[in-house]
């Protein structure tokens, strides 16, 4: 799919064919890159100039990377409103954290609602594989809150809905910042996991009103536990 690289400022020129194959729609949003070392090798470079390019495609806001899960095409517009979104958190708005439950309790409720209607059996896969790998990494802070995002983000998904989807993938940073936060309360994660099974609970029924009411009470939690946290 690629050529190899032979000149100088070698992250620039992968840069330049990553890109041209986005704009071309050979690769897509939501398109998952090759691992780094897969990329090195049909490039015919070292692993450093593929993190440079990678970190530069980040820049432009053409990809974007998680830890655990690899690195996506990603929609432009979506990465600016979340660099403008983090800023909120950054610049230290003393309301951030607040203003954010209650964006996801606008959100989220409805977001449980049409999953349940609209999920599709890989969709309930998806979470209940967020939901295994929480519940084996409640000493592991990273590999949970990676696990938590996945859940949400695939409830986005079960929604079926592009916009909500972009919507979701626009906060995950001030997510991540947020459970890690939570994370460090005692009983945090469990209760999380409590919540989260009753959703996916609701959601398998195909009960609409269930998943919204049982996503409006572990935001309830979050809120709790937001308020708890340093800081607050």
């Amino acid at each position: 799919m690629y050529k190899v690289i032979q000149a100088s400022r070698l992250y620039e020129q992968i840069v330049q064919q990553i890109e041209e194959s986005i704009h071309k729609g050979e690769l897509v949003e939501g398109s998952q890159l090759p691992a780094e070392r897969d990329l090195a090798v049909q490039f015919g470079v070292s692993r450093t100039a593929v993190r440079e390019a990678i970190k530069a495609l980040q820049e432009k806001g053409l990809v974007d990377s998680f830890p655990g899960r690899g690195t996506f095409v990603t929609n432009g517009t979506s990465n600016s409103m979340r660099r403008s979104l983090d800023q909120i958190i950054k610049s230290g708005e003393p309301n951030g954290w607040a203003y954010l439950v209650e964006v996801r309790e606008i959100l989220e409720p409805e977001i449980a609602a049409m999953a349940a209607v609209r999920a599709t059996e890989q969709d309930l896969a998806a979470m209940r594989e967020a939901l295994e790998v929480m519940d084996n990494s409640e000493q592991d802070s990273d590999a949970f809150i990676e696990a938590d995002l996945d859940f949400h983000l695939a409830l986005a998904e079960a929604a079926a809905n592009p916009i909500v989807l972009s919507l979701i993938d626009s906060i995950v940073g001030m997510l991540r910042e947020q459970r890690l936060r939570i994370f460090q309360i005692g009983g945090g994660p469990q209760r999380g996991q409590y919540h989260h099974r009753q959703i996916l609970e609701a959601i398998q029924r195909c009960d609409a009103q269930g998943a919204r009411a049982a996503m409006q009470a572990h935001l309830s939690q979050v809120r709790e536990d937001s308020r708890n946290t340093p800081g607050n």
